[in-house]
């Protein structure tokens, strides 16, 4: 691995993690109900109080709402209730713990599903949480890997590196001498997870009833598949190997290595990546080439991830880049993945393609293939809305406040007004493309981030319609095309039996159905006649039914 510039040492200001038994399934339900009943009655509160400053405080059901609240305040934190409904909500998550403060991490991408005012709110949760003593690490990583510390790692430092809401990191150093970064699950974090996953299924399947054109039972799903991934850490060192192979022709793209004799469940033991992060520092350290290379290499690498390669960072942010001495990039923190099918990953490609080339009408079509539309929806209208957002987009001379992924973001945003939602795994794609993005502005300021994407698309379709490619794509279908040659006589000649019996059937009587259907529709009118002429009901009741008797006769 190549010298990097120092970095800073992390401060060791942490505020002391509280280990608890982690509570059963019906203690967690009636905890999570009682921080949701207290929102939703903050949520009252703060609509009277809007109400009261409209003076409209005289209605029968603002009275009833008022004295209702008036009895039941005393149950309810009065400084928490009196906040801002979006704070209330960041903080009630917060105070469910590392289950919800994901679930708000990730809600807070989703502008297309809540208010800004919430999705910008919930960018403040937590992510410096309380952590585990020195000890107590040391007894779990031992618990985890059945070894003592001593025969495994020369050092390990007692300062946290950092501390997430379900894991916390320490450097350390084997016994052969390789820095590394141990990340250890947090104690108890794994049974409140899938208690809490169970519960959230639950509120899921009850919101779809309520709120189905949010497809809340979707989201949570998709949501709790991802959280009890990041749990067992064995996935993360399964994604960071997969990483590697995929970039291994890519010299200047590190992942970390991953130590798999001392890593299991609940410990990661990786490879440590001593560099700067990209911010205003890094853009005054490095020199304009390096500058290039760094922003070449990041959108180089997200646009493979996501378009050649289907397998993507889906956690993207500044804090999990690194920038080394060479300018090389490395990407950490790669427990959250996102994946897309082959048929999902070239219409994307395709999209972003059309975008970058300046055809609007052709990535609107290509971004409503991707669509899940609900009842009612409007695809049309939705493509024509789109088509109108880029093409203002390209007639815009700078994109600096008007850039490629706020674009992108955009048009996704807009889809919820035509009812019309996308998989969760577009917006983590958003996430990733805006993480780069910015980054790329505060590494070289006015950055044209389509003309630096322009010709890694342009390479990546030359490769897709390379004939080398195309010929090997040939290869694994073809045991499935010998496989039907190989069956092909056979079913020619079943085909033909059947054929030859078919013709040597009888011929149905052509009369018989048509002579049902007269008898059922001269029942029909009969019965229409005799009820206008004020005949007796049970007359064209019967006529009815005999109607309707021929019709399944026919049938």
């Amino acid at each position: 691995m190549p010298n990097a510039h120092p970095q800073n040492a992390p401060s060791p200001d942490f505020v002391m993690y509280q280990e608890r038994r982690p509570a059963g399934l019906v203690g967690r339900f009636f905890i999570t109900l009682g921080q949701f009943i207290g929102l939703g009655f903050g949520g009252i509160n703060v609509y009277l109080s809007e109400q009261k400053a409209k003076g409209q405080a005289n209605s029968l059901l603002l009275l009833f709402l008022r004295a209702l609240f008036f009895f039941l305040r005393p149950f309810f934190d009065p400084e928490l209730i009196s906040q801002p409904f979006p704070v209330q909500f960041r903080k009630r998550l917060e105070r469910l713990g590392p289950t919800y403060i994901k679930l708000g991490q990730i809600l807070s991408l989703r502008e297309d599903l809540l208010p800004k005012s919430i999705t910008d709110e919930l960018k403040n949760l937590l992510d410096r949480l309380p952590v585990v003593s020195y000890e107590r690490y040391q007894e779990l990583i031992e618990a985890d890997l059945k070894r003592p510390l001593n025969t495994l790692f020369r050092w390990i430092d007692p300062n946290p590196l950092g501390s997430a809401s379900l894991a916390q990191t320490h450097r350390a150093r084997l016994l052969t001498g390789e820095r590394v970064v141990l990340k250890v699950l947090k104690p108890g974090v794994r049974q409140t997870v899938e208690t809490d996953t169970k519960l959230l299924r639950l509120f899921g399947r009850i919101a779809q009833i309520f709120l189905s054109r949010f497809q809340p039972a979707a989201v949570i799903d998709e949501f709790c598949s991802y959280t009890l991934r990041e749990v067992d850490l064995r996935f993360e060192a399964d994604n960071a190997e997969a990483f590697a192979a995929n970039f291994k022709n890519q010299p200047d793209v590190h992942f970390p290595k991953i130590y798999r004799e001392v890593s299991n469940r609940d410990v990661l033991c990786m490879e440590y990546f001593k560099g700067i992060k990209p911010d205003a520092r890094a853009a005054a350290i490095l020199t304009p080439q390096e500058k290039n290379k760094v922003v070449q290499l990041g959108i180089g690498a997200i646009i493979q991830m996501i378009f050649r390669d289907g397998f993507f960072h889906a956690d993207l942010h500044p804090g999990n880049l690194i920038i080394f001495q060479d300018a090389s990039v490395g990407f950490i923190d790669l427990g959250m993945v996102g994946r897309f099918d082959r048929d999902m990953q070239h219409r994307l490609f395709y999209y972003f393609y059309s975008l970058v080339m300046g055809e609007p009408e052709n990535a609107a079509r290509y971004l409503a293939s991707l669509a899940m539309p609900a009842k009612n929806s409007d695809p049309e209208g939705f493509k024509r809305a789109v088509a109108g957002l880029y093409g203002r987009w390209l007639r815009t001379t700078s994109h600096k406040d008007f850039s490629l992924a706020q674009v992108i973001l955009q048009s996704i945003l807009i889809a919820g007004q035509y009812r019309i939602h996308y998989p969760g795994e577009i917006i983590l794609m958003v996430k990733a493309l805006v993480t780069v993005e910015g980054v790329g502005h505060v590494i070289v300021p006015g950055l044209d981030i389509v003309q630096a994407s322009r010709g890694h698309v342009q390479r990546l379709l030359l490769e897709q319609f390379n004939p080398v490619t195309i010929f090997r794509s040939s290869l694994l279908v073809l045991p499935e095309l010998v496989d039907i040659l190989n069956r092909s006589p056979l079913v020619l000649t079943e085909g033909l039996k059947q054929f030859e019996t078919n013709l040597k059937k009888p011929p149905d009587d052509p009369t018989a159905g048509l002579r049902m259907i007269v008898l059922a529709g001269s029942c029909i009118i009969s019965a229409a006649i005799l009820f206008a002429a004020g005949a007796p009901w049970f007359f064209s009741a019967g006529l009815f039914i005999l109607a309707l008797f021929a019709i399944l006769r026919r049938g």
